[in-house]
Order: structure tokens, then sequence, then C-alpha cells
């Protein structure tokens, strides 16, 4: 652009200077030539903007996809700690969203005790001691949970004058490594731990170093000093007992020529002192040359002693048990109750011939097998399942009587039992399985609920008898005191019965009572109650509906009762019914005053021509006789 008018210029003050022709001429294609130079050059500058703007968009495009594409966590950090941008892998890491996470510092997502590393580096990039950083710290996930993560980054400085402007970091998360590793140090420990306390030693063969090598642990197994078994590879087996040197000679060529995965012998050595300790030794060839030949092996000691002599008196512990074992078989294959045994998993492990009557399942199929796939008891009300469990932790064993449980066998059929199961406990209070003993409780239990049943039900027309409803009615009247509701009481007393009883007897007196009370069930609802006082008298509680359905229902029993049309020898007998109303409530008054109440109004009703419904006064009016609500007819 300068040079362009630079041409300009001369182009003007040239005529002025009075030139020649020919000298004008020159002047003018100069300027000519400098200005399309001028302009070719400035289309280049031009161009190369254009490209270093193409060149910076694409960079910065790629800057971006890398962090929001990147697996690992990058964050964009001002110098005062500030999160100014954070990619997803970062805030998921965290458990943030992007605007959660760019809203705080790295001081608020630092665990405690790494804080003061953040702070030194960030320290030192402001100083300009270090221009990059790479460490470890744990930060806090949004829901306060630690995690540790890798950090790599550096400083981005203005390009002018140097100054730090803000941090670039990368942030891996190997929370997984860290716990891996922790639980690598633990279980290293343990192992370490584990073969001390366990008195195990540790031989290490090594050809190329000379010889044997033993642990402290080992050699004072034995009774000898650190370092004084030492080099002989061959020393070891000179030690052991003559009668047990040919089997571990064999064992020890047997895996030395590849026979055997390891080498594995028990075998008795002897002490320093003279007397023999039992060995186990586990070993294994770790390293062999081109022709096959043993370079390096390693293996361990166990000083077994006590459990030998541990299975010498198991040995003899055993003859006896089986004895003892066998005679219980025999005393449980003779007894005439069900025996079903589980271990600690609730396997069968025992089952007499009883039980496998009563199960219908054969004690082949059953050993072995879970409890619940050949005995399952359920309880005969709910008809839930009655579980079979081990005493918790504290609690005293006791044995669990059930004497409602019913068997459901595999075909479906059900068998009405009595069980007993007592857990199995050894001398040292460890819970060892059950001991479940049954009997086939059919015919009691059937004895049980004919008994329980006559004792609540008339025998004659199987309503609920009076001792019965007189308890349903006290609990209804408790009730009504604590929570309220109102519900009708019926006193029902049959009109013409006697004649009925005269002429025809007492079967046929029987016989139209057994009519009636199916007559009543069939006028009221399922929930309603009805019961035989005695004699030709009921009681009837409506339960369900509102006061005003007293009335209407006793009509519909008045109704029902006459239009019975009960025949006797050929000759029809028509009878009819008086009933007296009187509600159940707050404040009425106990049961005997309640059916009081409607007895007398029952006995109004009769009085006002039988055939009637007659309600007893209310509370205020109680001192005024009980007045007819209708004639049936």
């Amino acid at each position: 652009m300068t040079a362009g008018l630079v041409a300009l210029t001369a182009s003007i003050l040239l005529p002025a200077l009075e030139l020649g022709p020919d000298a004008l001429k020159v002047c003018l294609q100069i300027s000519v030539a400098v200005a399309a130079v001028t302009l070719f050059v400035s289309a280049l500058f031009i161009r190369k903007i254009i490209d270093d703007r193409r060149q910076i968009a694409e960079s910065e495009q790629r800057f971006r996809r890398a962090m929001e594409d990147s697996a690992i966590g990058v964050a964009i950090v001002g110098l005062d700690g500030r999160i100014l941008q954070a990619n997803p892998a970062f805030a998921d890491m965290l458990g943030y969203t992007r605007v959660e996470i760019e809203a705080l510092t790295f001081f608020q997502i630092t665990h405690p005790d790494d804080l003061q590393i953040g702070r030194e580096t960030m320290t030192s990039l402001k100083e300009g001691k270090i221009h990059s950083f790479h460490f470890q710290k744990r930060y806090l996930r949004k829901d306060g949970t630690p995690v540790w993560a890798q950090l790599a980054g550096s400083v981005i400085h203005e390009e002018e004058t140097g100054r730090p402007l803000y941090l670039v970091s990368q942030i891996e998360d190997i929370d997984a490594r860290k716990q891996a590793e922790a639980r690598i140090a633990e279980a290293e420990t343990r192992w370490n731990f584990a073969l001390t306390s366990t008195g195990q030693g540790i031989w290490s063969l090594d050809m190329r170093k000379g010889g044997t090598t033993y642990s402290e642990t080992w050699v004072k197994m034995l009774g000898y000093a650190d370092g004084e078994l030492d080099g002989d590879p061959d020393r070891w087996l000179t030690m052991i007992h003559p009668d047990d040197r040919e089997v571990v000679a064999e064992a020890d060529r047997a895996h030395l020529a590849g026979e055997t995965p390891f080498f594995e012998a028990e075998f008795r050595m002897r002490h320093k002192d003279g007397h023999w300790v039992w060995i186990l030794d586990r070993g294994k060839a770790i390293e062999r040359d081109g022709e096959g030949r043993l370079i390096r092996a390693i293996g361990s000691l166990t000083d077994i002693t006590e459990r030998k002599e541990a299975e010498a008196r198991l040995m003899v512990s055993a003859a006896l048990l089986a004895d003892e074992k066998e005679r219980l078989r025999v005393t449980l294959h003779s007894i005439g109750d069900a025996v079903i045994c589980t271990d600690a998993a609730n396997r069968i492990t025992f089952m007499n011939p009883i039980a496998e009557k009563l199960t219908g399942v054969e004690v082949g199929e059953a050993l072995g097998k879970l409890l619940g796939h050949v005995y399952w008891a359920v309880d005969e009300e709910s008809g839930h399942r009655i579980g079979l469990t081990r005493p918790s932790a504290g609690e005293r064993p006791h044995c669990d009587q059930n004497t409602r449980a019913v068997l459901v066998r595999r075909d479906d059929t059900r068998c009405s039992i009595r069980q007993v199961v007592s857990p199995i406990m050894n001398d040292r209070e460890e819970f060892c399985g059950l001991v479940i003993v049954f009997q086939d409780f059919s015919d009691a239990r059937a004895l049980q609920r004919q008994l329980a049943y006559a004792a609540a039900h008339d025998a004659l027309t199987g309503l609920a008898n009076r001792s019965s409803f007189m308890r349903t009615m006290e609990d209804l009247v408790d009730q009504c005191r604590l929570n309220g509701g109102e519900h009708q009481f019926m006193f029902v007393d049959l009109d013409h019965f006697k004649a009925v009883n005269d002429t025809g007897g007492h079967a046929a007196g029987d016989a139209l009572l057994k009519r009636v009370a199916d007559t009543l069930r069939n006028v009221l609802g399922a929930e309603d109650i009805v019961a035989r006082l005695g004699g030709d008298e009921f009681a009837v509680i409506l339960k369900s509906g509102a006061a005003e359905r007293g009335p209407i229902a006793a009509r519909s029993i008045i109704d029902a009762i006459r239009n019975l049309n009960f025949s006797w020898d050929g000759r029809l007998n028509s009878i009819g019914a008086s009933i007296g109303l009187a509600p159940i409530r707050a404040g009425c008054g106990e049961v005997d005053e309640i059916i009081a109440r409607a007895d007398a109004a029952c006995y109004a009703a009769k009085a006002a021509g039988r055939g009637c419904v007659s309600a007893a006064p209310d509370e205020a009016l109680k001192d005024l006789a009980p007045l007819p609500l209708a004639a049936a007819s």
C-alpha cells in the first residue's frame, strides 16, 4: 500500500516538474508496475492471513474435539484455582455435570489431605519454578467419596510477555489401580504373616547359586540356627525317617522327571535333638535348562505333627463313633416318628423310613438335596411356609414345636403333622444342622376341628351357638366403644312353632328349625351373623349397612319365614316370626342389656299381633314401651 501511494504521488508530481514525454512515460510505467506489484503482494498477504485464521480455527476445533472426546478428564484451571473449562470425562469421573463442575475451584473438589500438593504446585507454576507438573492426588466425588487420579499438565504463558495465564491438566482415573495395589500389598502382608503365624518354612533351590537355602522358620522347625542347613541340596533327604525315605524319593523323582505338576509329600524328619517331626513338604520346579535339568525350585514345609497326632486320636474316635452311629441309625429306623436330619447348609443327611413314607420321597433321592425339595410345611390357617432356620447369633438354641403344621407333598396332597425342630450345636456352640421330628397328626387334627366346631355351633342347625355368639357380640360392643360405628341386633322368635312341635313331634320341630336356619342364612348378607339362642329363638347381627337396613332386613326375614310352606306327614304348617330390634353402638350398655332391650321389643311385637318388627326405644325414650314398626301382612 505504501509503494502504491508513492507511485500515485509520483504520477501527480512529475508533470509539474516539466519532464519530457519520454521521461513521463517511463515514470508512469514504473508507477503502474509498482502498483501492480503492490496489489500482488497485498493479495498474497491477505491470503496468508486467511490461511492463518483457517489453521487457527482448525487447531481450535481439533483441541475442542480432543478435549470433548477424550476418554480421560481434561480441565483448564485459572491461576486462582477456578475451573474455567472441563470436558465430559472429568465431570463424569466426579459425578457432576459440566455446568456444576465449572462453577467450582479445584480446592473444593480436592481431598483435604491432598490440598497441600495442589497449592505447592500452583505456587511453583506462578513463580516460574516449574512449567509442567505430574503427580497423584485424591479428588472428592459429588457424593463425597474419594477417587484417586493421575494429573499431568503444563502452564500456558502469554506469548509476548511470558506471563502465566492458566493451566491445562489431564486427569486420569486411577482409583481402580490404587485399590488393586492396596489389595496386592494387603495380600502380600497377609501372606507373609500367614506363613510366619502358621509355622510354614520356605526353601529355595538355585543351582546357579550353589544349592538350597532355607528360611529362618524352616530351620527353627528342626532346631537348627539360621543358615546352618544351607548349601547341600541333598542333605534334607538324609534327615528323613528311614520308613518314609523311599516314598519321598519316588515323589521327588517323579516331579523332576516331569511326571507330576508339583512335589508333595508327608514324612518325618529328625529334629536336632533326635525326636521326629511330621512335615508336609510342597514344592515345584520353576526353571530348567535346555536339556530339562533342574535349575530352580521353590517350596514350603509345614509342621503337621499336631495334625498327625490328632489324626491318630481321631481314628480311635472314628471307630467308636461308627459304632454309636450304627446304634442311632437302628434306633431312628425303629421309632414310629418321622425323622429328617440336615447339615449346616440345610442339605438332607438322613431320613428314616417313616419320613420316606410321609414325604413320599425315597432316601436315596433325598440325600444331599436341600430340605425344601423334600420337606415343605405350611401353617394350617395362614398357608404361609413355616421357616426352619438356624438360631441367630447370641440366641440360645431351643426346640421349636408346631401343632398346626401341614406337610405339602410333591403331588400336592397334604397331611396334617405335628413337628418338633431342634438345632444341632457342636461343643463350640456352632450350628451344624437341624433335626426335624414329625408325626402324622391328621386324625387328631380332624378331631380337634370337630370339637372346636361343636363347641361354637348349634348341633341341630349348624348356626353359631349361644356361647360363641355372646363372645362375638362382646367383641363388637368393645369395638364400637373404641372406634365408633353401629350395628343392628335382632331378636327373632318364631310364631306358632309350639303347634308344629305338638302335632308333628320333635322330629318335625327339628326339621322346621333347620329350614328356618337355612332361610335366615339365605336372606342375610355374608358378613351378617346368625345364631340360635335356644328353642325357637334366634339372634341376628347386621354388620353391614346403615341403621335403616334393620327394619327392611327384619321384614324380609318375616316374609321368608311366613312363606316357608313347611309340610310334615302331608300336613301344611304355617308359622311366622316376631322380631325385636336394638342398636349396637357406643353408649348402648353391656351385651345383656342390648339383648334384653331387643327381647322386650320382640315381646311388644308379639303383643301387637305377631308377625311384626318392633324397635327398642332410643336411650332418651328407654322408659317408654317399644312400638311396632309394621305388620308383616
